[in-house]
Order: C-alpha cells, then sequence, then structure tokens
C-alpha cells in the first residue's frame, strides 16, 4: 500500500535534498511544506529548490501566491489534502517536505480553523502595539494556560489569533489543537536535525551564499511588486532584514548578519517543535548512508 512519507526539521539540514531522493527511489511526487516557498519570485531567500535539483521529479504547492497575498494555513489544508488523495489514488508517494511545523500539521492532524472577525483581529493588533506580545500571552494563559503552553511567547500572531478565537467561540483556543494520534493517510514522520554547532555553521553559509547570489535584488524586485502590502511574505526571514536596510535602519552587511542570528533562532524553534511529535524517527542528516536507513524504516 502506498502511504505518503513526512521529511521534517529545522532549515538548512538537507530536507528538500533527501526528499528528491526518497521521491527518485520510491516513484514518489513532492509537497512542498514551507510557508514561505508558497510565494513567487522568493527564491533565494527561502532556498528554494531548483529545476536542476529536482531531478525531473514533479514539485507541488512552489510558486502558487503572489507576495501581496496572505498565507493561509487553513487554505494549505484544503488544498494539500486533495493533492495528497490525488497522488495516492494514482499510486504515487506523496513525500511532503518541509519546515513549517503548523502546515505539516494541518495536513497530518486533526487540525480545526474557526473563523475570523476582522473587527476583533484588528482591535487585539492594536492592543498588542499598546502592551506588547508579554501582556497579551500573560492573558492568554489565564484563559487558556495549554495554548499558552503550545504557544511561544514571541509567536505574536499565533497569540493573537488563539485570543480571537476564544472571544469569537467562547471555547478554549486549545480545543482546536490536535489529539495525539495516528498521522492521516498512514504517513511515516521522517526528521532529519544535525549536531548544533554543524548546523551554525550550514546556517551561516547558506545566507552567506544567498546575499552573494543577489537576495537584495531579489528583495527590491518583489519591493516593486507589492512585497511591503504583503502581510506574510515581508516578514519572512532575509526578506524582512533587506527592506529595513532599504529604511536605513542597519547596513547590508548587518542585515546579513541579523538575518544570520534570527535564522539560528528560528532553527532553535524548529527543532523544539518538531522534537514534541513521537511520532517521527529522527536521523543525522550527516550520516553517510542517509537515503538507504530511511527507505529500511519505510520498508518496515
Amino acid at each position: 500500500m502506498t502511504v505518503p512519507v513526512a521529511v521534517v526539521g529545522p532549515t538548512a539540514t538537507g530536507k528538500s535534498d533527501l526528499a528528491v531522493r526518497l521521491a527518485l527511489e520510491l516513484g514518489g511526487e513532492v509537497v512542498n511544506a514551507d510557508a514561505m516557498q508558497l510565494y513567487r519570485g522568493m527564491d533565494i531567500g527561502t532556498a528554494k529548490i531548483t529545476e536542476a535539483e529536482r531531478h525531473g521529479v514533479p514539485h507541488h504547492l512552489l510558486d502558487v501566491l503572489d507576495v501581496t497575498e496572505t498565507a493561509s494555513v487553513a487554505a494549505y489544508q484544503r488544498h494539500t489534502r486533495a493533492l495528497v488523495e490525488e497522488l495516492l489514488a494514482k499510486g504515487t508517494t506523496p513525500v511532503l517536505v518541509g519546515g513549517s511545523g503548523l502546515y505539516v500539521q494541518a495536513v497530518l492532524d486533526d487540525l480545526k480553523f474557526p473563523g475570523t472577525d476582522d473587527a476583533v483581529r484588528a482591535r487585539l493588533e492594536r492592543e498588542l502595539a499598546v502592551v506588547g506580545g508579554p501582556a497579551l500571552h500573560a492573558r492568554l494563559a489565564e484563559l487558556d494556560p495549554a495554548a499558552a503552553l503550545a504557544i511561544l511567547p514571541g509567536n505574536v500572531r499565533r497569540v493573537v489569533r488563539a485570543l480571537e478565537v476564544i472571544e469569537l467561540t467562547g471555547q478554549p483556543f486549545s480545543a482546536n489543537l490536535p489529539k495525539p494520534g495516528p498521522a492521516l493517510y498512514g504517513t511515516v514522520l521522517v526528521g532529519v536535525d544535525r549536531e548544533v554547532a554543524e548546523l551554525d555553521e550550514r546556517v551561516d553559509l547558506r545566507v552567506r551564499r544567498m546575499f552573494e547570489a543577489g537576495l537584495v535584488d531579489e528583495v527590491r524586485k518583489l519591493e516593486a511588486v507589492g512585497l511591503r502590502d504583503g502581510r506574510t511574505a515581508a516578514r519572512a526571514l532575509g526578506y524582512q532584514q533587506v527592506l529595513a536596510a532599504f529604511d536605513g535602519e542597519h547596513d547590508l552587511e548587518a542585515a546579513a548578519e541579523e538575518t544570520a542570528r534570527a535564522t539560528r533562532r528560528f532553527v532553535r524553534r524548529q527543532r523544539s517543535w518538531f522534537r514534541r511529535d513521537q511520532r517521527i524517527t529522527w536521523f543525522d542528516a550527516a550520516g553517510p548512508d542517509l537515503v538507504g536507513e530511511v527507505l529500511t524504516l519505510l520498508a518496515q
């Protein structure tokens, strides 16, 4: 029986390359689960896999949004589940790959998305600007301790969303969080990671190469087509820092340094998120026979 594979883990571990190699071995197709790679034109700064690096393997859900559009986990859930079911129906192995934990979870778990209210959201965002994220997170901890534990204080968008849902539904936000259980479609979850120091070095090298490869020009081109108007895209690592340099907040060298620092922090948050999921089997991305070890797992 054909079952999907999900390749997850922190940024810069080598997930995209592993996903392609697995797809080649399994006769599969790759499904993107990186929120920022949904955007057209955001190529260098998201380390989007090139046509040559895909080795002929079909890739789905790359370049599907303009930078002015807001990425929606609920919409991603609908589109991706339909795609996964279509691939499974024709006997093709979906290989889901990405480091956006919530997006992966939305596909594989019973994650529900209550409605929104623009007025309530706007009021909470105005309050956020006045009192700050820690104060809103403290309120969330009073109203819904389980949600506060699941949402980092720095993730202010999620804090605002949780408070919005509580106000609209009268129920804890945590009631919408998935319960532990088997992954949908019988998906096998494969985690890849590296030693902390090694991964930090890879992040620094990746950021340096992004700037050398033309990230600044990429941001300038996207700015011309509305990047600053994008609620999600404009906050992407690298893009946010370069836009700040354009505004005179720092120079481009400082933008690169801050991008590397922010990415290292993001890696630690990703690791913390994925390590909570006991269904994931972890592999050393630097192992000499990574593909062979993962294929052995899948054969079991």
